[in-house]
């Protein structure tokens, strides 16, 4: 699979490919299907990868967040001739790239089933941050329309967004630091399937800026972010930060 991944990860940083090169072919697919190529080979520079990472970044730009990726919004399960010797990978770059192959139909929309409770700075006489309940997990859609438990897709199941909503401390004075977070950890089961849950700031990767003086004496701070991390199909680490 390996093999077979590198020439089509290489025709995408060329740009190659009917879909390459103008804005109504390049739209003529699903963008996860795009997505999900070019997260695997590290987002090689072409017009298709440059329109998949805008799109993948903008998801995470509050608010709402939503997935990244949407796996379940690329019906790969369409792409696959049942005979072909090929990896998964390969043949679904096959059919987004290639007019020959079979068409693929258009995704169905993807709607969070729950909204998270509105961000907010708990106030003096609250300080304690509405919690979730125990285990709590918001799970937001079904995963692939095929079976993608193999390593090959290893890399769907490295990303990670971390919804920091608010993580602040102040000096109290006589109370002493006052400390309060709310961070949520959003990341993709085995098949795809992507759910939030609870998360703390210590969670956070060392990628992440913002929160360095966390827990350390007092100082003021106050920070809100989402960071997105990820491994590309080789075990490259990749990030995006924003901040609000």
């Amino acid at each position: 699979m390996r093999k077979r991944l590198a020439p089509f990860v290489a025709a995408l940083a060329l740009g190659i490919g009917p879909c390459a090169g103008t804005t109504a072919a390049a739209q003529s697919y699903p963008i996860d299907c795009a997505i999900l190529l070019c997260l695997s080979g590290g987002w090689p520079a072409s017009v298709p990868c440059a329109r998949a990472r805008a799109e993948f970044i903008r998801r995470i730009t509050p608010w709402p967040i939503e997935p990244p990726l949407q796996i379940w919004r690329c019906p790969m399960g369409a792409a696959y001739p049942k005979n072909s010797d090929e990896g998964p990978l390969a043949r679904l770059y096959d059919a987004v790239f290639d007019r020959s192959a079979p068409t693929m139909p258009a995704p169905g929309p993807a709607i969070l089933s729950h909204m998270l409770s509105p961000r907010h700075w708990p106030d003096a006489e609250d300080q304690e941050v509405r919690r979730l309940p125990k285990g709590f997990a918001l799970q937001l859609a079904q995963g692939a329309d095929i079976d993608i438990s193999g390593p090959e897709f290893n890399f769907v199941r490295s990303i990670r967004v971390y919804d920091v909503r608010h993580a602040g401390q102040y000096d109290a004075s006589e109370a002493g630091c006052v400390r309060s977070a709310a961070v949520y950890l959003g990341s993709y089961s085995t098949q795809g399937s992507f759910s939030w849950a609870r998360s703390t700031p210590e969670a956070l990767p060392e990628a992440h800026v913002g929160l360095e003086t966390w827990g350390m004496n007092c100082p003021d701070l106050y920070h809100r972010s989402v960071f997105v991390d990820w491994q590309d199909y080789q075990g490259n680490y990749g990030f995006e930060q924003i901040n609000y």
